[in-house]
Parts: C-alpha cells; structure tokens; sequence
C-alpha cells in the first residue's frame, strides 16, 4: 500500500515539475490550464482536473500569477530551486547605458544577455540572481534578474536638475540607465545645476525611477575642486577622516623613546638615501650601502614601520583597512593614512632619526645574493634625492654621492639582467602627467618615462619584496607553511594568448607559445621590437589586458609576468595596507608567532584587491577628465593620432603626443559607409574598400569635447598639422 502511495506521490510530483518546465521553456508566455494539458499530451479527465488543481497551488506560492482570467504566467524570482536547479546563475551585472546588461557570472562560465527590460531595479556592479532562459543553438545565453542580492555602490555622483515640485539627479556615471527622483524636501540645500552626492532610499516595484535624497551639495560643475572630489565620492572613497582617527594620530608620540634602540639594529652611521618624484611627500623606502671588507655590499631596504604606530583595530587600522590604498588623482592625494602620519611621523624625511623594517642583504659584486635579514631598524637619512637629480648624476658620471649610487645602479642593472634572464616580462606603461596652473587648470601635458633611477628603487623594492615572501612562504621541511599575504599574477590564459598572437600576426610580429620561458622572450623581444614604433602604445596595452589581473591572497600561485614564485608587497605600507598586514604578519613570524587565520586574512586581500581596482579607476578617470578639459582649449585643432581602437561605434584615435584619446564616430565618417571587420581589427568603406586598421597613423581633428561624460570627438581630416 505505502509503495502505491509513493508511486503515486512520485508521479504528481514529476507531473508538477512538468508544468513548471512548461512555463520556463516559454517565460514571457501566458497559458491556460487546456494549453499546459495540451503540451503535456493530458487528454483524460481527471488528470486534468490535477493540473488545474496544481496550478492553483503555484499560484499560492507565487511561483505562477494570473494576468488574467484563467491565464497565468511564470514569476522567475519565485521558483522553489526544486523545479530549476540549473536555471540560475549568480554574478555580477554589467550595464550599458541603454539598459542593457550582461551577467558575469561567478563560476566563470559564459556572460549572460539580459535586455534593459529583465534587468528588474539591477544596477552597474551589482552582484544579482539570474533565471536562465532556455538556450537557443548559436546564441549567447540570456536570461532575467530574478533578485538583487546586493548593491556595489551606495552613493552616486551627479547634476541636480529641478523642476518646481521635485527634481532630478542625473548621474555622472554613464552607464547608470536611470535618473534618481528627489522631492524637494530631500535635497539638502542642493540647486538647480548644481553637483551633488546622493543615495538611493526607496525602489518601488514597477516604478521605472528609484527614490533618493542628497546627502552632500559638492558644489558648481567645472570646477577643478568639485570635479576632483566628485570623482573620489562616486568611487565612495572618503573625502575625509573620522575626528577618532584624527585625535589618535595627533596623540602619537614623534619623539622616539629609548627602549626602542635596545631590540632594533643601529643603521643611522650607514650611508643612506631616498630617491623619489620630485612632488613625494611621503617617503616609504630608503637605501643604505656599506662597502664590506671582504669586497660584497651590505644594502639596506628600509621601509617605514608603520606597524609601530599603527596598532590593529585602532581607528586608524580600520580606517586604513577601509581605504585600502592612497588614491593619486591627476592634482592631489587621497592619503591611506592622516597626513601626521603619512607625511610626518612615518615618512623617511632626511637628516632624522625614523624607525624602520628592513630587508638587508650582503651582494657581491655579481649581484648575488650571499646573506639576508629581515630586521626592526632606526635609520638616519643623509640625503633626500629627487629622480631627476640620480637620473642626472648616472647620465654625467659625476655629482654628490657618486660612487654610492654608481655601486647602487650597477647592481641593479644586474639584478634586472638575471631577471629577464629568468622570464620576467618587461612592461613598461605610458603614464600621462599633466603641468597644471595655479587653479588645477591643464595647460600641458607630458609622457612620464621610467628611467635609470627610477629602475635602480625598483629593482631593489622588487627584491625586498621576493625575498620576504620566500622566506615566509617557501616549505621549510616538512613544516606547514604559515598564513601569509602574497601579491599574485596568474599565467594568462591559452585563449587570450592566442587571441593576442593572432593580432600581432596581422602586424607583423610573431610569437612563440611553445613554453613559458619562450612567451616571456617572446613579450620583451616584441616590446623591444615596437619601441617607438606607432603602434608601442597599443601593444604594450594589448599585451597588459592579456594577462590575468594581479592580486592579493593567501594561496600563492606566484608571480607570472616577473617570474617570480614567491612575491608580495612589503615595501609601501604609508600607502597601502597589503604592506601593513605583511609588516604585522613577518614580525610576528620572526618573534615566534603562531600562524594567522587564513580565512581571516584571505577576507582582507579580497578588499585590498577590489580596493586597489576602485582606485585605479578613479586615477584613470581624474585623467580623462584633464585630458577633456586640456583639448577643450584645442577644438579646431589638428593632430596626428594613432587609431587604437574599433568598435561598432567608430573609431578610437589616440594623439601622438600627448596620449588623449577620442572617438571618430562612423556616422560622421560621410565619404562611406563603414562596416565593422572585428576579426581584422579594421573598418572598410563599403564602396570605396577604404580601411582604418588598428596601429595606422591617421591625422584627426578635434571636433567636439563633452566635460560633463569625459568624451571627446574627433574628426578625420586631410590637413596635415601645422
């Protein structure tokens, strides 16, 4: 009897899952009880008058509604996970500014279509639920935004635009598809045109606009000021520090106490240094040097303690740990920490006594590394050099310190040498720098270049950095390895890789992926090869978006492009808290410590990592932003570019000579109608068989440039610059 009862059971329950799969076969599709009977070949009666009764039962759970008498239709968002297991996926949404959007998915698999219709009250970054729709053959999957699981940003930047009963704000950002609505009591003060920070307190359903309330008046837009800030708010980074942190950074002691000397090791008699940008005001690293006497060179790597003065779940630790990272925009600094610290106490400041951790070694005069120690030191540096002036004294042979930062420079070309040698891929980014009058306007703009005395810091920060994580995380025996903080560069994937060579192909250029070793000969070989050549810039981008994102975590896989097994960050902890968490993690490791926990940490790199990519994007924006305002000045003007991009809106030019990039839309190109050949990288004119392939060298005009999105339109022209 029990078993006829669960045959029974077992057949209503497959009956159910059958009607269920009627409905998410056909989503947007309303049916009667006679159609799903239909689709399910259900012809007698009685098993009919079961479908009425089981869509009854999914209407009371939501999982079907009526839209009409007697018709129904599927809620995605409600299927009990019983009926379609497969049939969600969870990720993060991408957003056009039509709507439009694209699910990147968590477990990697392909990005799912979703129209601006099924994007539910998703916006740019959220992390959401999707239902999949059923797959057609030879399209990409789509699907629908069933539940937003949570927000990626909690404030939004944008212009106030009033009517007489309520306003607008519209968003900066222009993949954000809709304008946040303000009742007039909400606005804080803020006027018509004017910018404004703001948060979204209510979404109704069906509502196409979500509620929102002004939370800071930023001020007028196109002021340098405003524009800045705005940039730092809509990336939610602070615009200033808690009074707790403040207070706890203006009571740190500067004076440093005696019991201090009595476990550090004494460098102050030592010849020391720092090298920085001219503009630095906040010194993390200096050199030492010492001529031994059996010929090999002690060099010291300080870095400032800043764990000394920053004590964990202090309300300067949290603070930093939020921030994550010191932000560089285009006319300023947005310090990790309260500048007492970041420009005072901490920094490496000449002709004063600091406290430091170092990373010392004795190197021959091969650049072989013959002894280290990793070591709380005080220092006293006798000299605060800028780049320009090492740069100087390496070029002419001759100037103050010579014969310390001659030793320094030969090392470090031979410890470069041995690590290309070794598969260390030589990227070397363009970095735009801007010459700014008095009021943050940009009255000229420059290629930073990376130099001997900027190769000479960074080849031995490079060291310092390997040696202290192969010391932590390299297996001693049979000894577990101890919780660390590593600073990680997968190898790229097969895909990308030949993805890339094919391009580089059509340019010209080969490639060989027989080995790891060889795809780094290969990479350096091709950056040599294009070295000033009109297509460098694009290569060498091409190349970067090639390979993985660096990162921090806890498992290290080590270091792809320096060839390096073991890396972390050490070396920078007035700017980034990564160097924090490895400054705490070593000393205790040195003193005895027990292992961290590695879930604890491994929570921490994930924020360092999203917190690192946040500032980036602000830098890059602070950027466009100046190279807008730059060639506001230039409409009419002509240049010689380089095309380095194509798209189905146009084509990407880049000005030679000072890297501002523009768009050349195809429905301004009137001599022909262009079509896309993405596979070639190239637009050709329909009739005429014209074509603009990435890496030529075109002349543009500068049409039309837009502050308020950063976009800046160019035109081609046949008149060559003056």
């Amino acid at each position: 009897m029990s078993q006829r009862k669960n045959k029974n059971k077992n057949v209503e329950n497959g009956l159910l899952k059958s009607i269920v799969g009627v409905f998410t076969n056909s989503p947007f599709k309303q049916f009667n009880y006679k159609q799903i009977s239909a689709a399910l070949n259900i012809n007698d009666k009685a098993s009919r008058i079961l479908v009425v009764s089981f869509i009854d039962e999914l209407v009371q759970d939501k999982i079907l509604s009526e839209t009409q008498k007697g018709k129904f239709k599927l809620n995605p968002g409600n299927i009990d996970e019983r009926f379609a297991k497969a049939s969600f996926l969870l990720g993060t949404i991408d957003m056009k500014q039509t709507g439009k959007a694209f699910l990147l998915p968590e477990d990697g698999s392909e990005d799912v279509v979703i129209a601006s219709t099924n994007t539910l009250n998703a916006l740019p970054g959220d992390k959401v639920k999707v239902f999949l729709f059923p797959t057609r053959k030879d399209h990409q999957p789509e699907g629908q935004v069933v539940e937003v699981i949570s927000r990626a940003k909690k404030q939004w930047v944008g212009v106030i635009q009033k009517s007489k009963n309520f306003a607008f704000m519209v968003p900066d950002r222009h993949n954000m598809p809709v304008d946040i609505f303000i009742p007039n009591n909400k606005l804080n003060g803020a006027r018509d045109g004017q910018k404004v920070v703001a948060i979204i307190t209510e979404w109704v359903e069906h509502s196409k606009n979500p509620l929102g309330e002004v939370i800071k008046v930023l001020g007028n837009p196109g002021d340098n000021n405003v524009e800045m800030i705005s940039i730092l708010a809509d990336f939610e980074f602070p615009l200033e520090f808690p009074e707790k942190a403040l207070k706890e950074s203006e009571n740190i002691p500067t004076k440093i106490s005696a019991s201090e000397l009595t476990y550090r090791k004494d460098f102050r008699d030592a010849f020391t240094m720092t090298i920085d940008p001219e503009d630095a005001k906040d010194f993390d690293d200096a050199l030492s040097l010492k001529v031994l006497e059996n010929g090999n060179y002690q060099i010291g790597v300080h870095i400032a303690d800043v764990s000394h003065y920053v004590q964990p779940n202090s309300a300067i630790d949290k603070e930093a740990y939020e921030r994550g990272t010191s932000v560089y925009l285009v006319d300023r600094v947005i310090p990790m920490l309260p500048e007492r610290l970041s420009n005072e106490i901490c920094s490496l400041s000449a002709h004063d006594d600091k406290l430091c951790f170092s990373a010392i070694f004795e190197i021959s005069p091969n650049a072989k590394i013959i002894k280290q120690d990793f070591n709380k030191t005080i220092i006293h540096s006798n000299r605060r050099f800028n780049y320009e002036e090492v740069q100087t004294i390496i070029e002419q042979g001759k100037g103050e310190c010579f014969t310390e930062i001659n030793i320094l420079d030969t090392l470090a070309k031979k410890l470069r040498d041995e690590r290309f040698k070794d598969g260390s891929i030589n990227f070397e980014s363009t970095e735009v720098k801007f010459r700014l009058d008095e009021k943050g306007k940009p009255i000229g703009v420059y290629i930073k270049e990376s130099k001997d005395s900027n190769k000479l810091i960074e080849e031995f920060m490079l060291l310092a950095n390997r040696k202290v994580a192969e010391f932590i995380g390299k297996p001693k025996g049979n000894k577990p390895v101890k919780t660390f903080v590593f600073r990680i560069h997968d190898e790229p994937t097969p895909e990308k890789l030949n993805t890339f060579t094919e391009f580089v192909k059509k340019l010209g250029y080969k490639m060989n992926l027989r080995s790891k070793k060889q795809i780094a000969e290969s990479f350096n070989s091709l950056l040599d090869e294009t070295a000033g050549k009109a297509e460098q810039n694009i290569i060498e981008q091409l190349a970067i978006r090639t390979m993985q994102k660096a990162i921090y975590t806890t498992f290290n896989v080590g270091h792809y492009g320096l060839a390096f097994e073991y890396y972390t960050h050490f070396t920078s902890p007035i700017r980034r808290y990564p160097d924090l968490m490895v400054h705490r993690l070593l000393w205790s490791y040195l003193e005895g410590g027990k292992s961290a926990n590695q879930s604890e940490y491994e929570e921490k790199c994930k924020l360092s990592s999203n917190m690192e990519k946040r500032a980036t994007d602000a830098e890059r924006a602070s950027v466009k932003y100046k190279q807008a305002e730059y060639l506001m000045e230039k409409i009419g003007e002509v240049f010689e570019g380089v095309i380095s991009g194509v798209s189905k809106w146009g084509i990407y030019v880049e000005i030679k000579e000072n890297k501002c990039e523009g768009l050349v839309s195809f429905r301004n190109m009137t001599d022909d109608f262009y079509y896309l050949d993405e596979d070639n990288h190239q637009a050709i004119g329909h009739r005429n068989g014209k074509s603009y392939k990435l890496g030529d060298t075109v002349t543009i005009k500068i049409a039309k440039v837009s502050m308020e999105k950063k976009q800046i339109d160019f035109e081609f022209t046949d008149k060559l610059k003056d």
